[in-house]
């Protein structure tokens, strides 16, 4: 019998589930964004790269107008309406509950690729769908299921634009508790010099954008640095911003009766506060006495502002003229309000992709204040070149022209991986 918790029998139920699209429970940010969206995007987390921003700018770079922040095209609810709105009874039965109730489950890491630009004005669609369930070791648990969700991002009636791939890392609650990954953590106040210290680097971070600037591919080496960029000290006031632009991502917290209703609908997701009011557990990112109440020292940011982040390095630093293809990332410890991170990469490989796209391999990751690497990545930029010409944009997985299409192609990638 089934009691909870990752068994073969449930991981088996998981994998029956691979391929099969399903509606997103969360309405998109934005229905059709435009030249405001767009910007509003880039300023949540501290861009304003006119490419964004300006038309009159954008109208005389090769894109001949704006083009949307790659974070905007696809990824959890920003944008995209559900091409599958309804599911027959056998694919409810199919996928109704969680085949491995009772394992922890976290957001481990997030794989993103883009095929084409986003236009002002663009109706975007989107499917999802479990596209990979892999048995995994773990550090701190006898056995790890790695989740990996696809979400595919297309023009209404055109091409696919983007996906994102979520990798959800399970693991038996018991046993991961019983070995703990994270000392306690002190953030200690900031002197004013290492204040001035980050002030010097936001200074200069304009200049050190690349912009209308074409980095030509000859021009890179191996070894080549990217960045460094700064974020923080996080404030919850950051976080704010994140949420005007970014709108309030899987769980869609809303504000007053729109609470109510959500509270009718998800009771679990809330709970009283000190004057026993119900609020939401997402609280945790900007209340210091939820955060601690959960285990941790501190309220603490997103995975996905440090996803971001890593874009808005990658994007400084190729210009305008390039095309940020595919990045990937890992959660692996928290980032916390007041701590700092400095963004960082290195070129690790110059070469040709698919025969003729000059294209660079590079390290990406986020460093805290104290030294640790709270974000590893890797990124893949295709980038202009005086031999070779323009940069072509890449094909999606299969040469893939819809959704579903996609999606397919995806399965069979991550059965191969």
């Amino acid at each position: 019998m089934h009691v909870g918790g990752i068994t073969d029998e449930g991981v088996a139920q998981l994998r029956r589930r691979i391929g099969v699209p399903y509606p997103h429970p969360v309405p998109p940010h934005y229905l059709v964004p435009n030249e405001d969206a767009f910007r509003q995007v880039a300023q949540a987390y501290g861009d304003d790269n006119p490419l964004w921003c300006d038309p009159d700018y954008a109208a005389k770079t090769r894109w001949e107008g704006v083009i949307a922040p790659p974070p905007l095209v696809g990824g959890d609810t920003v944008v995209g309406e559900n091409e599958v709105t309804t599911l027959d009874p056998d694919i409810k039965e199919l996928l109704r509950g969680d085949p491995i109730r009772g394992a922890h489950a976290f957001y481990g890491g997030s794989f993103r690729e883009w095929w084409g630009p986003m236009r002002p004005g663009t109706r975007m669609t989107r499917r999802n769908a479990l596209v990979g369930v892999n048995d995994k070791e773990s550090e701190f648990a006898d056995r790890a299921v790695h989740e990996w969700t696809a979400e595919v991002f297309a023009e209404a009636d055109g091409p696919v634009l983007a996906a994102q791939y979520r990798l959800m890392i399970r693991t038996d609650r018991e046993k991961a508790t019983e070995r703990k990954k994270y000392d306690e953590t002190r953030i200690e106040p900031y002197s004013d010099e290492q204040l001035a210290e980050i002030d010097a680097v936001y200074a200069g971070e304009r200049e050190r954008r690349r912009g209308d600037a074409p980095r030509y591919w000859e021009d890179v080496a191996e070894g080549d640095e990217l960045g460094p960029l700064v974020k923080g000290p996080l404030r919850v006031t950051d976080m704010i911003c994140w949420h005007v632009g970014m709108g309030m991502g899987l769980y869609g917290v809303r504000a007053l009766r729109l609470g109510y209703d959500q509270r009718q609908k998800m009771p679990r997701f809330f709970r009283p506060d000190d004057l026993n009011i119900p609020d939401v557990q997402q609280r945790v990112h900007w209340d210091p006495e939820w955060a601690r109440a959960a285990g941790n020292p501190a309220m603490y940011d997103y995975g996905r502002m440090r996803e971001v982040w890593l874009i808005h390095l990658c994007t400084d630093w190729m210009g305008d003229d390039a095309w940020l293809w595919k990045l990937d990332c890992e959660f692996r410890k928290f980032n916390y309000v007041g701590d700092t991170h400095w963004m960082r990469g290195r070129v690790t490989r110059k070469y040709m992709t698919d025969g003729d796209r000059p294209a660079v391999d590079c390290d990406v990751w986020g460093e805290n204040q104290r030294g640790q690497v709270t974000t590893p990545g890797h990124a893949t930029i295709l980038l202009p070149s005086r031999e070779h010409g323009d940069v072509q944009l890449p094909d999606a997985p299969g040469e893939a022209t819809t959704c579903q299409q996609t999606l397919d192609a995806l399965v069979d990638r991550f059965a191969s991986s």
